[in-house]
């Protein structure tokens, strides 16, 4: 029989076990007074430890037997720094079947299996292909999950670090997605820096020769409705000529002893006639340049708020689309800010985030 150090014949005697049977039965109580945690007294027993957006690896420290030396074994990899892996694997107690079906690659009972991947050779697959494909192994899973309600804890966990993977999927795409456009932006933004100012000096030129020449425009507007006043004006001293010569000729039939009133209704009508004809002015055009290359003056409708708080008031009330959007933005804004202001109020929603 082989030697035994004293310190392994002191291990049989004491239950090295102690500390994770009661971790295990009691995972709150670790780092307190009865379960202290000390980075240089690691304890054995089964655990599990991540890498951050990692799966759970197996973890297992113990005593070789007849040896008074821990060993640890982190995934089925011995770990020489014991000391820095239970920092990590202490508040993280399992049962031993646990274990056990985690090394044999059955993963954990509270984390959906992993999803398949595009195999070994990912490194040289196009992100494009190798994340779709993961996406479309958790979706395929966690659609079947959906089919039953959750009822444990286990299973809320679950849910929780798909939430977690798809999340990060989403994240990735968003990496791959900016890196592999980033050389469209930069040639897009060089192609407008190259044609920026071709396309707005002249632009703004025209509107400054337009500007340039409105004084002579709105004068010559000037002008000719001047004129046509003088048009009008003229049109009716005519028409007023005439009518009085009409009368003139009325007075006239009127006057002799048997009157033609064929004569003088005639007479009447045409005065009618003449008083309700329509005075109308040649309107000339106030312009200038030819065919396709010519400005003018054109008077458009332009809305001026007068009344800020009447005027949102009359959108309200005809629903407007835009201040309704507007509104409800600045009441969720308000919201998370604490911040409530008239016509709105702070309500509680429960959301899983």
């Amino acid at each position: 029989m082989a030697e035994q150090s004293i310190g392994a014949l002191a291990l049989k005697v004491v239950n090295v076990w102690e500390w994770y049977q009661k971790a295990l039965a009691d995972p709150s109580s670790i780092g307190s007074k009865d379960l202290p945690v000390h980075e240089d007294t690691p304890h054995p027993g089964y655990y599990r430890v991540r890498r951050k957006d990692s799966p759970w690896e197996p973890v297992a420290i113990f005593f070789p037997e007849d040896s008074d030396q821990l060993v640890a074994y982190r995934n089925g990899n011995e770990v020489r720094d014991i000391n820095a892996l239970w920092v990590w694997c202490c508040r993280q107690p399992v049962e031993f079947d646990a274990y056990e079906a985690a090394m044999d690659g059955k993963g954990w009972v509270d984390e959906p299996p992993t999803a398949p991947g595009i195999g070994d050779n990912s490194g040289e697959a196009d992100p494009f292909d190798a994340l779709n494909i993961e996406y479309l192994g958790e979706k395929e899973q966690a659609e079947e999950f959906m089919k039953a309600n959750v009822t444990t804890q286990a299973q809320a966990d679950k849910v929780a670090i798909w939430a977690k993977r798809l999340t990060s999927i989403k994240s990735r795409a968003e990496g791959f997605h900016k890196v592999e456009k980033q050389p469209h932006l930069d040639a897009g933004r060089a192609v407008d820096d190259k044609w920026r100012e071709l396309k707005s000096d002249p632009d703004e030129l025209a509107k400054k020769l337009k500007v340039h020449i409105k004084p002579f425009l709105q004068e010559q507007l000037r002008i000719e409705e001047e004129r046509q006043s003088k048009a009008r004006a003229e049109a009716e001293k005519i028409r007023a000529a005439r009518e009085a010569e009409l009368h003139a000729q009325i007075q006239a039939a009127q006057a002799i002893d048997n009157p033609d009133s064929e004569k003088v209704g005639a007479l009447i009508k045409n005065i009618e006639r003449i008083a309700n004809e329509p005075i109308e002015v040649e309107a000339r055009k106030v312009n200038a340049g030819r065919t396709g290359a010519r400005v003018s003056m054109r008077t458009e409708k332009v809305g001026v708020v007068t009344d800020y708080g009447k005027a949102a008031a009359a959108l309200v009330a005809m629903r407007h689309k835009d201040l309704i959007e507007i509104i409800d933005t600045l009441a969720k804004r308000a919201a998370k800010a604490g911040l409530p202001f008239d016509g709105m109020e702070i309500r509680e929603e429960e959301r899983v985030v």
